[in-house]
């Protein structure tokens, strides 16, 4: 029997993740959707399934078994505690939640459920790159990491976006995958501003450094360019005590021509990171059809928020700030584990 997923939120994220249930994926069906725009909700709603007016009534109908929420990040917080209430596993876009007390109320629900329901949507932990890369570094082939490169570069980006963005929306998935790839927790952070950028707008500080120091003593390096233009470009790189390891370029293939010899450049997320937005919501489907979660958890997404609110502190402050996390929740004991493949 098909697992029944209800969907919040029908925008842009939203259709491509019916999309995504529809027709690319099996043993799922989309029995209902909501989003604030009923009209919106109503057209991409695949055939029978109900439009609700209300998110509760959505998670509250007995004809939904799980919910894939893509929502506004604000309303994230009531969402996730009606969906813990009810006991149904929930995927939730990022940010999961958009403060720290918000994230401590998810947690603490989860916690008092008494098993874990909620997956954060931090695809990059589901692409094969990047597995491949944890599985280099937690092999010790190339020794204990001591620095990690992450690079985040977007071709443009939308006029709403403002440069607080760069480090409370585009840092979290560096943020996370430093975190799993290292196995680490941040405990502070820098943010520096280099020569600013004349394409994308005099208004945005484009681009920004911004170092991670993880527990162990490692740091990670993030650079992140919003506005390059050439296209959407990530990359990752670590350097340990014996040998250094990096994700591939992608898309492999390469032309040769009387032009030279090129790659092309991968247009946007979606391009880039297809096939691990199709993983992530395999492994999810197969963990909620036993009324769990496993991936990134509501812990993840609370080192999250709290690692865009200190960014934005040592913005402000020019200085180090640090970060401190409430104690982890045996609940949440293996969350550096990589998923199952």
């Amino acid at each position: 029997m098909a697992l029944k997923v209800g969907v919040i939120g029908t925008g842009m994220i939203g259709q491509d993740h019916i999309r995504r249930l529809t027709k690319v994926l099996s043993g799922v069906e989309i029995t209902a959707v909501n989003d604030i725009d009923v009209e919106r909700a109503r057209e991409a709603a695949p055939y029978n399934a109900e439009v609700f007016d209300t998110p509760q009534a959505l998670i509250e109908s007995d004809n939904v078994d799980a919910i894939v929420i893509c929502s506004w990040g604000p309303a994230h917080e009531e969402q996730l505690l009606a969906c813990i209430a009810a006991g149904k596993p929930v995927f939730c876009e990022k940010p999961m939640v958009t403060s720290e007390e918000s994230a401590i109320k998810v947690i603490e629900a989860e916690v008092a459920f008494g098993k874990r329901l909620v997956q954060v949507g931090f695809m990059r932990r589901f692409d094969s790159d990047y597995r491949q890369l944890k599985r280099v570094i937690d092999s010790g082939v190339v020794g204990t990491p001591l620095i990690y490169k992450s690079v985040h570069r977007n071709a443009s980006v939308p006029s709403h976006y403002i440069s607080d963005m760069c480090l409370n929306d585009t840092l979290v998935h560096d943020a996370d995958i430093s975190r799993w790839l290292l196995s680490d927790e941040i405990v502070g952070v820098e943010v520096r501003y280099p020569r600013r950028s004349n394409v994308g707008g005099n208004d945005l500080k484009n681009p920004v450094i911004v170092l991670l120091h993880m527990a162990a003593g490692a740091i990670v390096d993030v650079e992140i360019s919003v506005a390059i233009q050439y296209g959407y470009d990530i990359r990752g790189e670590v350097s340990g005590e014996t040998g250094v390891a990096s994700l591939p370029n992608r898309p492999a293939t390469v032309v040769t021509d009387m032009n030279g010899i090129r790659q092309a450049m991968p247009e946007d997320w979606r391009e880039r990171f297809i096939e691990a937005y199709d993983q992530e919501f395999r492994e999810w489907i197969i963990a909620a059809e036993q009324g769990t979660a496993t991936g990134p958890s509501a812990w993840d997404g609370y080192a999250s928020t709290l690692t865009a609110d200190a960014a934005l502190r040592a913005a402000d402050s020019g200085k180090f700030e640090k970060i401190a996390m409430i104690e982890k929740p045996a609940l949440y004991g293996e969350q550096h584990a990589m998923a199952a493949e």
